[in-house]
């Protein structure tokens, strides 16, 4: 698997995305989700890569990672999209590629962008239509971020402590960050290009 378009710089974020082949589902089931969680906090912790958000949707993924080593990011990418690969034809029996050859990698250099960044991979369930809030949809980082429910796949970014003197107060900053969101999906604003 191959890191597409931007090298990896250790301590700066990484907006990562990957797709299921030809846009096809790469999940099937509650149990295919947490199978994936559960080897994207092992093997982020093998190759010292830090998850600051994500969502699982059916046929991609967006992760916000931050490598602490050159080729985290890459070897991470590599491990989990193989073991997950292996668990969907050995649970489902099916065969063929299951993710595109390679997945999109995005400098986030800015830290201001970080929180940006994060928004927007938490809005994806709402966008799509599939939740009116991003706290509705279960497998997504936002639970975390915004509610504080436990998650020990997650670390905090620098911008996002910077929000609040305790974890209520970075809460209640973070939640604010989606106060232009309407229930269903209709946003207030057009996403800025720094958000794509």
């Amino acid at each position: 698997m191959l890191l597409s378009v931007c090298p990896e710089i250790p301590g700066h974020p990484l907006h990562v995305i990957q797709r299921g082949r030809l846009h096809a589902a790469c999940f099937f089931s509650s149990e295919d989700r947490l199978a994936y969680l559960g080897w994207l906090g092992d093997y982020a912790g093998h190759t010292g890569c830090a998850v600051h958000a994500y969502v699982l949707m059916g046929n991609h993924v967006h992760l916000l990672l931050t490598p602490s080593r050159k080729g985290g990011v890459a070897s991470l990418m590599r491990l989990l999209g193989a073991r997950y690969a292996r668990h969907v034809v050995e649970t489902w029996q099916r065969e063929g590629a299951l993710w595109e050859e390679g997945f999109d990698a995005t400098p986030v250099h800015i830290n201001r962008y970080v929180l940006a960044c994060m928004r927007y991979i938490e809005l994806n369930p709402v966008r799509a239509r599939m939740a009116a809030w991003p706290a509705q949809y279960r497998w997504s980082s936002h639970r975390y971020n915004a509610l504080g429910e436990a998650n020990t796949l997650l670390t905090p970014h620098a911008a996002y402590a910077v929000l609040g003197r305790g974890a209520a107060a970075r809460q209640a900053a973070y939640r604010e960050l989606f106060k232009s969101v309407r229930p269903g999906g209709a946003r207030r604003r057009l996403v800025s290009q720094s958000e794509r």
